[in-house]
């Protein structure tokens, strides 16, 4: 005879177990049962796809919106509730998650300037969290925060850095901007995509992810005119690589990155027109506060140069072939 203990394990796992008693043994089973916030995830494209799946492999109760709904319907399988309208989606949402396309998509979808989407903040609950983890500027980031506070909504700028293959495997970087107590409240869900740093008040988790897309961008352009300048002198492009690999010149963009210049692969995994993107957000953000950047305007004119001689498209170390057009070498 079965014994049903439903004094719920949720503890355990957040995730639920049902506890069986079969005369002296106990079985533990998983149950359909969801526990912690209701979530929504609005923008379920090629990063917000696979980390609203997480969410739903993780249990919780998760509702799903995108423009271009035939692009959510896959999280049905996994759980999900998928809606036809944003304002829907986030209807009694404890979280909600935008992975929307820049700032002004983000402002129409909570405020309204389209049918489609006409206000969504204004059907979220009072004391909820909106969590922005698009990259937009930190200007706007503020402006919604303070938008969303006088609803009394939470506010957290919350970019990534990792790209596809970090949202699908639970290992994104997230800088955090807002009240450390909202973080606090984040983590628990912040934590099934990867590691969250709270670094200051509102925007400034923007303006961590433009210092890093402004690292990335001017790297990347260093790597690719230094293994130029070693091919154009004779030296084995891929040697010179492999050699310098673990000395002070090291890096991520130097391993990832620079084997691709190596392989001329620049199949896009990040593509340089959003890589100009952020050159030119960080420009702009710079004058707002009265910060001279050089270095980054410099780059930001090699991008867009690269970007109109056709290599928009391609992956941010395509830039390596403007380098090397500019040189005469193929």
């Amino acid at each position: 005879m079965y014994a049903y203990l439903d004094t719920a394990a949720s503890s355990l796992t957040g995730f639920g177990w049902l506890f069986i008693q079969d005369d002296n043994r106990f079985l533990f089973c998983r149950s359909h049962m969801t526990t912690g916030p209701t979530i929504t995830v609005l923008g379920t494209g090629n990063m917000g796809f696979p980390m609203a799946r997480r969410l739903c492999q993780a249990g919780y109760a998760v509702h799903a919106w995108n423009r271009s709904s035939h692009k959510a319907e896959p999280l049905t399988a996994f759980g999900a509730s998928v809606h036809q309208h944003a304002a829907d989606a986030v209807a009694g949402a404890d979280v909600v998650i935008s992975l929307l396309e820049n700032g002004a998509v983000v402002g129409d979808v909570l405020f309204g300037s389209d049918n489609a989407t006409t206000a969504a903040a204004a059907a979220m609950k009072a004391g909820s969290l909106f969590i922005d983890m698009a990259s937009i500027q930190p200007r706007e980031a503020r402006d919604h925060a303070a938008r969303l506070g006088s609803m009394d909504i939470a506010h957290l700028d919350a970019p990534v850095s990792g790209g596809t293959t970090g949202a699908e495997e639970g290992n994104l970087v997230i800088m955090v901007g807002g009240k450390a107590f909202d973080f606090e409240r984040a983590l628990p869900v912040l934590k099934h995509f990867g590691r969250a740093t709270h670094v200051g008040p509102h925007g400034s988790g923007q303006l961590t992810k433009l210092a890093n897309q402004m690292i990335v961008g001017i790297t990347i352009g260093a790597v690719a005119e230094a293994l130029l300048f070693t091919a154009r002198g004779g030296a084995d492009m891929a040697k010179v690589r492999e050699a310098i690999t673990g000395g002070f010149a090291d890096s991520r963009i130097l391993q990832l990155h620079g084997q691709r210049m190596v392989d001329r692969d620049f199949a896009p995994r990040g593509r340089l027109a959003i890589q100009l993107k952020d050159m030119r957000n960080a420009l702009a953000t710079a004058q707002e506060i009265g910060f001279d950047a050089p270095i980054t305007a410099l780059f930001e004119q090699l991008y867009a140069e690269g970007a109109e001689h056709g290599l928009a498209e391609l992956d941010q170390s395509g830039l390596f072939v403007e380098l090397a057009s500019r040189n005469g070498m193929s």
